[in-house]
């Protein structure tokens, strides 16, 4: 008799170390199934948004590889709301798409936790219904400045820009069945936190 597979989404504001935390929990026995990596590969060159990013945004969007130009498309859907749904509405179903695709390969092959990277978890309607338990990585708003900050190159105003865009921490903190507060912790300790918590993912 085969044992179903635990839905776990993990989200965190930029800089919250949420990836960081993905990691752990694959090296614990869970597949990990990151949204922000299948968005990324949707606008790289030849991937599958890009005929559509062309068709909607124009061709001064890609760049000389045949990739999105992420940094002019940043500025623009900060700017602009409906650009920002435009673009969502192309790339999200794909993502969509390709995170069952991936959940269902898991399951076939008797995952009993399965993770999902999910950035946008709190803002989307459509996540939370399809998970089993949502873990937060919480962290001061200070804290989340100063790691994308020094990662990034982006100016103080230009992290804060993002965060502002994100749900905030007290939406996020709401939707949780889990927090990991990752702030001023050594690996070890976050480590043992999810140590503490693996029979409660299936792990």
């Amino acid at each position: 008799m085969s044992t179903r597979s635990l839905r776990l989404g993990v989200s965190g504001g930029i800089g919250s170390g949420k990836s960081t935390i993905c990691q752990i929990l694959g090296r614990q026995g869970a597949r990990v199934i990151d949204a922000d990596d299948i968005s990324r590969s949707s606008t790289t060159a030849g991937g599958l948004a890009i005929t559509a990013v062309r068709a909607a945004f124009g061709a001064e969007f890609i760049d000389a590889t045949g990739a999105m130009d992420r940094t002019q498309m940043r500025q623009l859907v900060f700017a602009d709301p409906q650009a920002r749904g435009r673009l969502e509405a192309i790339v999200h179903p794909l993502i969509a798409l390709e995170v069952e695709r991936q959940a269902a390969d898991a399951v076939e092959q008797g995952v009993r936790c399965i993770v999902f990277d999910l950035p946008l978890l709190v803002e989307s309607r459509h996540w939370r219904k399809s998970l089993d338990r949502v873990l937060i990585v919480d962290c001061q708003t200070q804290t989340q400045v100063e790691r994308v900050a020094l990662r990034s190159g982006l100016s103080a105003p230009e992290v804060q820009a993002i965060i502002a865009a994100q749900s905030s921490r007290t939406q996020r903190l709401q939707a949780a069945d889990f927090v990991i507060f990752n702030e001023g912790k050594h690996l070890f300790e976050i480590e043992h936190e999810l140590e503490q918590l693996r029979p409660q993912f299936g792990l």
